[in-house]
């Protein structure tokens, strides 16, 4: 399905699911993934655990059913914090997520600029990779852009 691109809060935008980049360290200390952890705190320390127990690595999936039904995919897209996103590692990810979202019955995933903030990656590489995942996928991926 084509991948389709909005404006807006991720957060507010009734989407069933919910996608961001992680690292594979258990820190979200910035961007995006901050306010992941702030609105799900438990989901958060979940994904910390995972990491420190070695659980969690480029490429990996880790999804979470808020209290609300709402999914939550933590992509496994960069090793360190800071700038180190890697496109291999969204496309894994992403297609992980869009495949999971299917067998659970999901017509649609928000993600943000994956990678392309923190992660120091070019945006117009990354909106390649998830367009190139989105048209393999019957999941709508839905790319927001917070407004300016």
């Amino acid at each position: 399905m084509p991948t389709s691109s909005t404006t807006g809060d991720l957060f507010d935008l009734g989407l069933p699911a919910l996608a961001h980049g992680c690292n594979c360290r258990g820190s979200m200390a910035g961007g995006i993934a901050l306010q992941f952890q702030e609105r799900w705190p438990e989901m958060a320390e979940a994904y910390r655990r995972r990491c420190l127990a070695g659980e969690f690595q480029l490429g990996d999936v880790m999804p979470w059913e808020t209290p609300e039904g709402l999914i939550v995919y933590n992509l496994g897209t960069q090793v360190e914090t800071g700038a180190d996103a890697r496109l291999s590692a969204i496309d894994i990810a992403v297609r992980g997520a869009l495949v999971d979202a299917e067998r659970r019955g999901l017509g649609r995933v928000g993600v943000p600029r994956i990678g392309a903030g923190i992660g120091g990656l070019e945006w117009a590489d990354v909106r390649t990779v998830l367009e190139q995942a989105g048209e393999d996928s019957p999941v709508e991926l839905v790319v927001v852009t917070r407004p300016r």
